[in-house]
């Protein structure tokens, strides 16, 4: 049986020293039907480990209700089949650009401002998530054959809190549990960060882009012993809609990870390869200096400039690691696999059915909620991603007064006596035109994805203030949510009363075909929608993500493995405005390179 150790200096496995030459592949934003292919990429750039984050979120959606746990399992199979040792972050926060950090939104609605901290209603949740969990890890432990070699307790804690209750309990919840292997934090190389987020008698690992030796210095006066680590070389970064891509270019990311590697330190390339966030599943961040300011969203690619790009292909970045960890490795790298293919020929899908949202809404939405006095929030109906109708009556008769939503997270369209009246968001939260009574308003409102770092990680979504006509609220509000997750369900679809697709500017879910031939379980194809303004799409009841006209991205991956022979479907859930009355595929996008003025790490 193996025996992989922390020692004084080095990892040890059987007693001789290894160095982790990681890359991060989280296996939930990529098909499983191509992981092999992902992994088999990372060995070819030199890698010998895979890590990934596992979201809670994802596989409890309700509470005691789990979905696919076994994912994990099979994932990490597919790792050792590789070649690949694994490294495993299980949570239960994960940060990782996703929704809500990885919490449940029925976690942090349920404990508030309790969550990842030592209150015992929240642990026990927490228990009960690692006790379905572990198992996929545990037999899966480096001492047992399989590839696991180290788990991390929590995650970048000191960049949040400083509850060593907390994370001491986390870290005996999985020793309890069976987990073996050496346990491990990561966190920012700053004193703060490393004394709040650290654990007596567990690795300490440090997080940044570059400066190496700086980093080092900083993770040596908190552990003058054991493995040095960057369990997050950040070597590209993540996008928000409406933003400017922030870059790490390839010459200047090789010179960093060789700095790691010139300090004797093993390393975690994040990202590796970053995939997609399919589903909606893609999280949010906030401005400012403590990250408690503007909104900011996360597009649905995950690319992260990473060296494999989100299509699975090599990048310039790949070639210069690959060249770099050459010069680390035990002996030739392995070949390249082959290269995925895109769709050989572009094809269009007209979009000639539609069903407006009120139909949708009732033939895949959930119950009407009974009128409350206030607007309930996403957390009080139970709602993790989607949208919610709200109605509530504006009394008269009364002259035109200005019309608001206080407390909007994040983005809602209003309807006035059935007229579209505008789009509100949290920073303009009132409508251009003042509204008389007696009026109807319906609020479609939004989660563009749930804070996942921060100060106000777990913040609930929907209308969390209330509807004021000038000062005064608005009493007997209605609500009824329609869920992603209803789309999901299989025939869904079917149970939604479609006619023909109106012009330009019509909301609603509209449906279209599209053929094509040869397609290859490795190919992938680019989805875009021209003209068209926010909402998400299907391919074969596929989720593939939000689509938004402010950009930076305009095209959606489409899995290879999603498409098949012959007729394929197209569901999009438009919910501002619709654009040319079809959807086009091609091969897929250039790789992200970015331009001169793009922000560095």
């Amino acid at each position: 049986m193996a025996d992989f150790t922390v020692g004084d200096d080095h990892f040890r496995l059987d007693g001789k020293p290894v160095r982790l030459l990681s890359g991060a592949l989280h296996y939930f934003r990529v098909h499983e039907a191509q992981w092999d292919h992902r992994l088999s990429m990372l060995r070819a750039m030199g890698l010998n480990c895979v890590e990934t984050y596992v979201p809670w979120n994802l596989h409890e959606p309700r509470p005691g209700r789990f979905r696919d746990v076994a994912a994990l399992g099979r994932f990490l199979d597919a790792a050792q089949r590789a070649g690949l040792w694994a490294i495993v972050r299980p949570g239960p926060y994960i940060c990782a650009e996703w929704e809500n950090g990885g919490l449940p939104a029925w976690v942090t609605g349920r404990f508030g401002r309790r969550v990842r901290s030592r209150d015992a209603e929240y642990l026990g949740a927490v228990e009960r998530w690692f006790t379905a969990l572990l198992p996929q890890v545990v037999q899966r432990q480096i001492s047992r054959g399989g590839p696991v070699i180290m788990v991390q307790a929590e995650n970048e804690y000191g960049s949040f809190g400083s509850d060593q209750v907390y994370l001491q309990r986390v870290a005996g919840m999985l020793r309890e549990r069976g987990v073996t292997v050496p346990l491990f934090t990561s966190d920012g190389p700053e004193d703060h960060m490393l004394t709040g987020g650290s654990v007596p008698g567990l690795l300490a690992t440090a997080n940044f882009g570059s400066g190496a030796r700086k980093a080092f210095e900083v993770l040596r006066r908190h552990q003058p012993k054991g493995p040095l680590m960057c369990m997050e070389f950040w070597c590209g970064w993540f996008e928000h809609w409406g933003a400017e891509p922030i870059v790490q270019k390839p010459a200047q990311a090789t010179e960093a990870l060789r700095e790691i590697l010139e300090c004797g330190a093993s390393v975690n390339i994040y990202m590796a390869h970053g995939g997609t966030n399919f589903a909606g599943w893609a999280g949010a961040n906030r401005s400012g200096p403590v990250q408690d300011q503007d909104f900011l969203p996360t597009v649905t690619s995950y690319d992260y400039d990473a060296p494999i790009d989100e299509y699975g292909r090599p990048t310039e970045k790949f070639r210069l690691f690959r060249e770099v960890l050459a010069e680390y490795a035990d002996g030739p790298l392995p070949e390249l696999p082959p290269e995925p293919a895109g769709l050989a020929v572009a094809v269009r899908a007209e979009l000639t059915e539609r069903a407006p949202l009120d139909a949708v809404l009732e033939a895949l939405g959930d119950e009407e909620a009974a009128p409350s006095g206030v607007p309930p929030t996403f957390e009080e109906l139970g709602v993790d991603r989607g949208l919610v109708r709200y109605q509530v009556g504006v009394p008269g008769p009364r002259q035109p007064y200005e019309l608001s939503a206080a407390g909007l997270r994040d983005r809602a369209v209003v309807y006035v006596d059935g007229v579209r009246a505008g789009v509100l968001t949290e920073e303009n939260c009132t409508l251009d035109e003042p509204v008389a009574g007696p009026a109807e308003v319906e609020l479609w409102v939004e989660s563009l994805g749930r804070v996942n770092y921060g100060p106000r990680l777990g913040e609930p979504k929907g209308i969390t203030g209330g509807v004021r006509h000038e000062r005064q609220y608005l009493h007997g509000v209605r609500a009824r949510a329609l869920r992603l997750e209803a789309f999901e369900e299989p025939d869904a679809v079917a149970k939604v009363a479609f006619g023909g697709a109106e012009g330009a500017g019509a909301t609603g879910l509209f449906r279209g075909t599209f053929e094509v031939a040869g397609v290859e379980g490795t190919g992938h194809a680019g989805l875009e929608l021209p003209g068209w303004t926010r909402g998400f799409v299907w391919v074969n009841g596929f989720g593939l993500g939000r689509y938004w006209s402010v950009g930076a991205q305009r095209t959606l991956y489409v899995p290879g493995p999603v498409l098949r022979e012959g007729v394929n479907e197209v569901w999009v859930l438009e919910l501002e405005g619709a654009g040319a009355p079809y959807a086009e595929l091609g091969p897929g996008v250039p790789v992200r390179t970015g331009t001169p003025g793009d922000v560095q790490v």
